[in-house]
This record gives C-alpha cells, sequence and structure tokens, in this order.
C-alpha cells in the first residue's frame, strides 16, 4: 500500500509529538522516558494501534548507527575532562573487565536456562553486556539527583567507552559459531587493533575539527554544528573503513573538542544536546517498530529469569571483581553496579545474527529486547531511590545554571570562572569595594541562594556565595587564593 509524503511526514509529527509529550509524562511519574519511546514505537508498530509495518534489520541498525554517532558525540562534548581523568583507570577497566565479566556471567545463564549452545548463549551475553550511552546520559541528567564525588564520571566514561568492547564480543562470537575453528588470537588482535585505530583517529579528527572550528571564522554561527556534524560522519566511515572502533572515535571527537575552549562552544553544546534527544527518540520509536510484540509471549519467563540475574548477579558480580584493584567504597560501587542500564546498544546487537544468518537469531533478539526493556523499567525507575539508600547523593547544592556566556576570540585570554565564598573566609561580611581586587578582575554576576545579584561596590559577600568572574587565568587564581585565606 503506497501513502503519500503528506501521510508520511503527518505520522512523524505525531510520533515526535507524543515522544516529547511522553518525556513530560516520564518526569512527573518517575518512568524512563527512553522505555516510553519504545512503547510508543511497538504501539505505532504492525501489531499496534499505527499499524506500521517495519521488519528491515538493515534499515534499523542503519539508524541505530547514525543516532549513536551523534549521542556518543554529544556525551564526549559534555563531558568534563577535568573530573575524569581522575576515574579513567576504573572507567575503562569497566568498559572492558567489567563487560567481559558481565558477557561470561549472563551467556552461561542463558546457555542452562534457554538450553541453547554455550557459544549462542555467551552470545546473548555480548550482546546485552554494555551499559547504554543514551541511557545513562539522560536518565543522570532527567533524575535531577547530584552525585557524590566520582560516581558520575565513571558511569558517564564507562558507557561511552564500553560500546566496542561489546561490538568486538558480538562479532567474534558470531565468527566462533559460524566458524568454530577459528583460532581465539586472531580474534584478541582484531580487539586491540579496533582499540588501537578508533582511539587514535577520535583524537586526531579532534584536534583537527578543533582547528577547523577556531580558523574558518565561518560567516554564520549555523554552520559550525553542520561542519561537527560531517566530522561525526567522517569518523564513522573512517574508523570502519580502517578496522578501528566508530562508536570509541566519535566518543573521542567529542571528547578532545569538549575539554578545549573553541568559537561558539555553549551554542554548540545546545545544539548537540537537542539532537541526541531528537535521535534517541528516532533510534527508540524505529526499534519499537521493529519488534512484534506477539513474540515476545514466549519469552516472557526466561526473559524476565535472565533479566534478574543481569540486574542482581550479572552486573553487580562484574563490578566487584573489577574494582578489586581500586579502593572505590562500598556504596559507590553498589550504586554503579545498579545503575548498568541497558538501551538502545544490545537491541541494534542483536540484529547482526539475524543478519548473519545465526540459526536462533529470533530468539536472541527477543530475549535481548525483554531484557533491554525490564532493565530500563527496574533500575530507570529506581535511580533516585537507590541514591539515597546507599546515600551517595551529594549535600550541596547543585551549581547554578548563569543567564550569559562567554564566546573565546582567538588571542583574547580572558575566560569566566565561578569562585565560591568558603566557610571562614576572610572576605565573608565584607563588601566589594574593601576587597582590593585585582584592576584585571570583573565580578560579572553573583549567585545566592536561588537568586542573581548584579554585582556593585557595597555588595557584602555572604558564606557560600557563588561569585562569577571575567579575567585571565593568572589573576583568577590570584583571586582564588585570597578568598580562600582565613585572614585578610
Amino acid at each position: 500500500m503506497s501513502i503519500s509524503i503528506e501521510i508520511i511526514f503527518l505520522i512523524i509529527a505525531i510520533l515526535l509529538i507524543l515522544s516529547v509529550a511522553a518525556s513530560k509524562f516520564s518526569e512527573r511519574f518517575g518512568i524512563p522516558a527512553l522505555s516510553l519511546f519504545l512503547i510508543l514505537g511497538m504501539l505505532a508498530g504492525s501489531e499496534g494501534l499505527g499499524g506500521i509495518y517495519f521488519d528491515d534489520p538493515i534499515i534499523a541498525q542503519g539508524i541505530g548507527f547514525f543516532a549513536l554517532a551523534v549521542i556518543l558525540f554529544s556525551g564526549g562534548l559534555e563531558t568534563h575532562w577535568e573530573s575524569i581523568r581522575g576515574v579513567m583507570k576504573e572507567s575503562l577497566v569497566l568498559a572492558t573487565v567489567g563487560v567481559s565479566l558481565t558477557a561470561l556471567i549472563l551467556g552461561a545463564a542463558a546457555h542452562f536456562i534457554l538450553g541453547i549452545s554455550l557459544l549462542e548463549g555467551l552470545l546473548i551475553g555480548a550482546i546485552t553486556s554494555s551499559t547504554d550511552a543514551a541511557a545513562v546520559f539522560s536518565l543522570l541528567r532527567a533524575s535531577g539527583i547530584r552525585l557524590k564525588q566520582n560516581i558520575p564520571p565513571i558511569l558517564e566514561l564507562e558507557s561511552g567507552t564500553n560500546d566496542p568492547m561489546a561490538v568486538f564480543l558480538t562479532i567474534s562470537l558470531i565468527q566462533l559459531i559460524q566458524m568454530p575453528h577459528q583460532p581465539w588470537i586472531n580474534l584478541l588482535g582484531l580487539f586491540f587493533q579496533q582499540m588501537l585505530f578508533g582511539g587514535l583517529l577520535g583524537i586526531l579528527f579532534g584536534k583537527l575539527l578543533l582547528y577547523m572550528i577556531n580558523r574558518l571564522r565561518l560567516g554564520y554561527e549555523g554552520l559550525y554544528p553542520v561542519l561537527a556534524l560531517g566530522m561525526i560522519l567522517l569518523t564513522f566511515g573512517s574508523a570502519t573503513l580502517i578496522g578501528g572502533s566508530p562508536f570509541l572515535a566519535v566518543y573521542l571527537v567529542g571528547l578532545t573538542l569538549g575539554r578545549s575552549d573553541f568559537l561558539h562552544k555553549r551554542s554548540l553544546i545546545r545544539f548537540y544536546e537537542g539532537l541526541a534527544w531528537l535521535f534517541q527518540i528516532v533510534m527508540f520509536l524505529a526499534l519499537g517498530l521493529f519488534v512484534f510484540p506477539s513474540r515476545l509471549v514466549s519469552v516472557i519467563v526466561p526473559g524476565m529469569i535472565l533479566a534478574i540475574i543481569l540486574i542482581f548477579v550479572a552486573r553487580p558480580l562484574s563490578i566487584w571483581l573489577s574494582m578489586i584493584p581500586f579502593r572505590l567504597p562500598t556504596k559507590d560501587k553498589n550504586f554503579i553496579a545498579w545503575v548498568g542500564l541497558r538501551g538502545a546498544v544490545p537491541i541494534i546487537l542483536a540484529t547482526y545474527p539475524r543478519l548473519a544468518g545465526i540459526e536462533q537469531s529470533d530468539l536472541i533478539f527477543n530475549i535481548v529486547f525483554f531484557v533491554v526493556l525490564t532493565s530500563i523499567l527496574i533500575q530507570g525507575t529506581t535511580i533516585s531511590s537507590a541514591a539515597r539508600l546507599l546515600k551517595v547523593i551529594d549535600p550541596n547544592k547543585p551549581q547554578p545554571n548563569y543567564p550569559l556566556e562567554l564566546n573565546p576570540l582567538q588571542g583574547w585570554k580572558g575566560e569566566l570562572r565561578e569562585i565560591i565564598i568558603p566557610e571562614n573566609s576572610c572576605v565573608v561580611g565584607k563588601a566589594v569595594f574593601e576587597l582590593g581586587l585585582p584592576d584585571d578582575y570583573l565580578i560579572v554576576l553573583l549567585a545566592r541562594d536561588d537568586e542573581f545579584i548584579i554585582p556593585h561596590g557595597s555588595l557584602v559577600f555572604q558564606e557560600g556565595d557563588r561569585m562569577l568572574g571575567l579575567a585571565t587565568q593568572e589573576t583568577h587564581q590570584t583571586v582564588l587564593t585570597q578568598f580562600n585565606t582565613l585572614t585578610c
């Protein structure tokens, strides 16, 4: 049946508007928006109210790859280098060893529960082994909680870098199923090749994009996001062609760019934050359309058992074993184990066995989809409760979102920085004019409780005030030292 382009536009518009409305519903009732996107896709599918037939794994995979490239770039762009620098070892161990252990434990369980071969069971474990960057990034920000110390950077860096390991394990196990006599050493070489080439290409293209943004001097600000999108696609395609990990490469492009100052940085971050949400919606709607709910009925019981094993056994055990070399508090490890959300990546990887002609591909896809949906519904709805129960919430007030931004220009050394007035500081109770601040230091704005104050000479500082100043890096350090002094 042919459908006019106007009807297609109408369907897409309705689905997007309903998805945005669903995100508001999720905020109010604590249901993860990603699960609602999946459900909307299922309702719009051939077995739902919409009656849209979609059963093409190649198109589903292509949509997923494109969406993940943008989402991973956005996640890297918003990741603060200063916060992840101290937890890189922990995160990378979780992204490799942790993923492998999860795949092994869940794969063995799938082998016994489903009565399939060990390699097919391990394939299910590999497909569902990685946490999903889209799910973790969005749910951590949407939860509204402020977590203590190193937990957010560990979770974000782990979820942004563990997809390559899951892809490698999935492809390797498919090859072993098809060619069981293939030497394992060949697969190990493939892993190091993907990590090395993907990592180097991501850093190289990230630096190239940074150079182009600061030097091209485009006449229209709106062209910078277009330039970045072109680099994302170039990175993804190039990494794939040379045998590197495209997921790792695009994440590192965003991370490399985000750790530096460049023209229109704030506007580029905001643009890709919105674009990432758009592609999350599109990706989850498409994957929901790709699912036939009637086929899930037969896997409800084994799928629920495997989901429980993943959430309560495989993920926690892999975290605890992976973190043995590191001094991480018990409550932190428990919370990291709980925020092991599965999302679109496992569903996309579940299309690989079908394209490869694996005999149990339909069973594998349906099991993976059910496990992912269960993980999002159980873990996604309890993030805030788990954080409170484990006492990992930071009692300090979140940093205010200042109603201004600074676009750095070439040769301009000034930058905006925040200084928090500490307890017992000598400046508490003193007015601005009494401090003798450097001539090249400008107080731009002051945040106190839930209000912003325009500074003036007679403004008296209070403990906990957040002062936003404009100056060079050296002057900022001088003022910071002065404000942290106990006696003036």
